[in-house]
């Protein structure tokens, strides 16, 4: 099976900060990780240091391609700095 994945560390979330499905809006320096196979791509992220990940609001999402998970993951990191409450784009 093809997989591949990133991890941008120490991206400032902007004011509002981002959604996540387990622990809702969390903001400050955070971790951001996606993973893609299958067909899907998945999109984490955690306190800069923490040990739990949490899944972005809108994650996992159909995606075609290694190269477009990475593309989505440049996306992601760019909400995560806009802030008001990110979620992973359309």
């Amino acid at each position: 099976m093809e997989w591949a994945s990133w991890t941008t560390v120490a991206v400032f979330a902007g004011r509002g900060g981002v959604s996540t499905v387990e622990a809702g809006i969390i903001d400050g320096e955070i971790d951001v990780h996606t993973t893609w196979a299958a067909g899907e791509a998945h999109v984490a992220v955690q306190y800069r240091g923490g040990s739990h990940w949490f899944t972005l609001a809108g994650s996992p999402v159909p995606c075609p391609s290694a190269d477009a998970s990475r593309a989505l993951h440049d996306d992601v990191v760019e909400a995560v700095r806009a802030g008001g409450a990110a979620t992973v784009p359309d």
